[in-house]
């Protein structure tokens, strides 16, 4: 359920089962454990009690609960009875439904970025790609260069869903999103070392992109995603 729709909920269920207030604090509580999901903070297998969250966040213990169930539908925490919430831990089902999930939104979304992100947008994603590829066969690579380009990728995957207009969409891929950050956090994270591959992979797929060439985009970017997971799951 969208927050819209959680706030316009609260809003009727006044004087019965809740505030607006109400509603806003486990908004907040969820957005902030979202983050530290996001961060890293919270890791992949790691076992957390209920209290530390309120710590963590700064919220109240109430706001915390009631966010809870949230997380535990969307498979982002598991409830341990007497031993308190567990982020998942990246098993090999975790780590390759993420990816094919990933896979559908991701190349079906292609068709509305060619007709809705403007060719300026592209052509400076994939003229960011081609420096930062000359400046590592130059030797001239930044040491920040990794950090920028993941946090890059970040943005181009989820401005490709974005682009077409679907809440419902842009919202699986949220919380989608969220899982393959705490895999590439563990399993993949951009270094000096494969940075020229992950930017090869990002030319691939914005090159055609960029030309209006829709099915060789999502070839590429499929090819893109599916290198990612074998990477992620240690079989490339």
């Amino acid at each position: 359920m969208s927050g819209e729709a959680e706030v316009e909920q609260g809003v009727n269920r006044k004087g019965r089962s809740g505030s607006g207030a109400d509603i806003s604090l486990r908004q907040v509580a969820y957005g902030r454990i979202e983050a530290l999901l996001n961060a890293g903070t919270l890791l992949p297998g790691q076992i957390i009690s209920q209290r530390e969250l309120v710590e963590m966040t700064g919220t109240t213990l109430g706001a915390v609960r009631e966010a809870i169930p949230r997380f535990e539908a969307e498979g982002l925490l598991v409830t341990l009875p007497q031993r308190g919430l567990m982020v998942p831990s990246l098993d090999v089902s975790f780590i390759r439904d993420a990816y094919q999930m990933r896979l559908i939104l991701e190349t079906a979304a292609v068709p509305d970025v060619v007709r809705h992100v403007e060719r300026k947008q592209i052509a400076d994603w994939l003229d960011w790609h081609l420096c930062a590829r000359q400046q590592i066969e130059n030797g001239e690579a930044a040491d920040s260069l990794p950090q920028d380009l993941q946090y890059r990728d970040w943005d181009i995957h989820s401005e490709i869903i974005h682009a077409t207009g679907n809440q419902l969409m842009a919202n699986v891929y949220r919380v989608n999103a969220i899982k393959i950050r705490m895999t590439v956090q563990t399993r993949i994270r951009v270094t000096q070392q494969n940075a020229q591959r992950v930017i090869g992979e990002h030319i691939a797929f914005l090159e055609p992109l960029l030309a209006g060439d829709v099915p060789n985009a999502q070839e590429a970017l499929g090819r893109h995603i599916a290198s990612s997971l074998r990477h992620a799951l240690g079989t490339a």
